[in-house]
């Protein structure tokens, strides 16, 4: 939160950059030299200025046959959806206007991915671990190309972006102040797809969720009149989302959360889901039905802060972040995809702990879950075990997964809610270790004997912490290791399958 306030006086003198010439012909801000725009079988749509009542004619050249469009200005804007282009290029798009010309050079036709949230999502490809090797690998992948809007509040949504911070660029142009997980998402993307991708970034460290929501999405949670200041609600969607509407998308990564920890936590289960139909519904609309009305969504599940904290508020929030369910996609969040990061923690970052450098994990498993959600490869492995069952006895509990699991023996990371009467357990209540005492290729059994003899378990919860585990050595993970299992809690939300505690 304070990161964002810090930034606000600066960014207010910014405003006005982008301001133009009343008639000039134009493309809007976020089209330029070196863009992707979405391919086939999706169009993309191109807008912009011009003279009031004009006829703008569009053309589109390269290597398949030329295209023309005719378009009439009007209330100072033109707009056309081209014919669906496939994957390829380079191409060159004019806009001609009486004997007024605005062109656009060295365009690639690809998949478009918009990279949002809070710092862990801004933090920039320079500051995270082997730095100087991934940015020397950025001139092998010149067909993923990099935008950035820049930061700037509105109380009032804005057609077009206030202020660029960087234009379209070939790599290994910006990538160094470019947000790393979304940097690395596209080219792993890349390196899977082999076509061009497209990365629009627009986040800001410090923000939560209420910034980047409509007025129509906190109404749904009965967030309306919140933040310090109910004019703050949405001066980011305003700002920075919702002059990208008229962008055709594939789809959104995420990475926030940090800022909800201790400003309403209990509602997040409700307003991240909102704002994730919100964002779906409004760039279907604004794209003219072309950005798909349920693109798949993936988002990272907060890492770590405080080493030994007792706090609740980020297991909380990671819990809310899957709308309680403790894994996506799930009915209340179709199309989703979730990269687990619990088990990154970076107790040396100079960019704090809540800030840890290793985002090439992070955005790996992001790029699982796109391939599997978003591109439906079949037997692509993007969700780490998940109980599936969980059976108590006098003494012990038994948990089979969904999948194989490779387990590392723990004393503390599971906890079991000890209670004379078998009634839901909350923060405040006993919770104890339950050591691991045997695995199975599927299963984990625990130990119940630090309850007392009076009491029966009326919980259990896995990795339960702000920071559950050390790098890498959290218990339980697929059998190849690749994917950790997420945090879960019973008396929350039952598991996939049947349960008995």
């Amino acid at each position: 939160m304070l990161a964002f306030k810090k930034k606000e006086n600066i960014v207010r003198v910014c405003v006005c950059v982008c301001v133009y010439i009343e008639g000039a012909l134009r493309f809007a801000s976020y089209y330029g030299d070196h863009m992707v725009l979405q391919k086939s079988p999706e169009s993309a749509v191109l807008w912009g200025y011009g003279p009031e009542g004009a006829q703008v004619t569009v053309t589109l050249s390269g290597p398949s046959q030329q295209k023309k469009s005719l378009v009439n200005v009007a209330k100072g804007i033109w707009r056309v959806t081209l014919d669906p282009v496939e994957a390829g290029g380079p191409y060159n798009l004019t806009a001609v206007v009486q004997s007024s010309t605005a062109a656009l050079t060295d365009v690639l036709f690809g998949d478009i991915w918009l990279c949002g949230g809070q710092s862990n999502m801004w933090l920039q490809t320079s500051k995270i671990f082997n730095a100087s090797e991934e940015l020397d690998l950025a001139a092998k992948y010149p067909h993923v190309r990099t935008f950035m809007a820049a930061l700037n509040l509105s109380e009032i949504e804005q057609t077009d972006l206030l202020q660029v911070e960087h234009t379209w660029a070939v790599p290994p142009e910006n990538v160094a102040d470019f947000s790393a997980v979304c940097w690395l998402f596209g080219r792993y993307l890349y390196k899977t797809l082999q076509y061009p991708i497209g990365l629009v970034e627009s986040c800001w460290g410090g923000t939560p969720v209420e910034v980047w929501s409509s007025s129509r999405a906190l109404k749904r949670c009965e967030l309306l009149q919140t933040y310090n200041n109910p004019k703050e609600n949405s001066i980011l969607w305003n700002s920075m989302i919702h002059p990208l509407l008229n962008m055709t998308i594939k789809g959104a990564i995420w990475y926030q959360g940090e800022a909800n920890a201790d400003y309403h936590q209990d509602q997040y289960n409700c307003s991240f889901p909102a704002m994730i139909d919100d964002w779906r519904m409004a760039f279907h609309q604004g794209s003219g039905g072309q950005t798909a009305h349920d693109f798949p969504f993936g988002f990272v599940q907060l890492s770590t802060y405080e080493k030994g904290s007792k706090s609740d508020a980020f297991p909380n929030i990671r819990w809310h972040q899957t709308a309680d369910k403790g894994f996506v996609p799930n009915p209340r969040m179709q199309k989703t995809f979730m990269a687990v990061a619990l088990d990154l923690p970076d107790a040396t970052s100079p960019f704090g702990t809540i800030h840890p450098r290793d985002k090439q994990d992070v955005a790996y498993r992001l790029t699982l879950g796109a391939r599997a959600v978003a591109y439906n490869e079949k037997d692509v492995s993007f969700q780490g075990p998940f109980p599936k069952l969980i059976l108590s006895a006098h003494d012990f509990i038994n948990i089979t997964y969904d999948q194989n699991v490779s387990v590392t023996p723990s004393k503390d990371i599971f906890e079991i809610c000890c209670s004379e009467i078998q009634t839901p357990c909350g923060p405040k209540s006993s919770w104890v270790p339950a050591p691991i005492m045997h695995w199975g290729p599927a299963t984990v059994q625990l130990s119940t004997s630090l309850c007392q003899s009076t009491d029966k378990v009326a919980a259990l919860r896995y990795a339960w912490g702000d920071w559950p585990c050390d790098f890498k050595a959290c218990s339980v993970y697929s059998a190849s290791r690749i994917l950790p299992a997420p945090p879960f809690i019973t008396n929350h939300s039952p598991a996939k399958g049947n349960q008995e505690l």
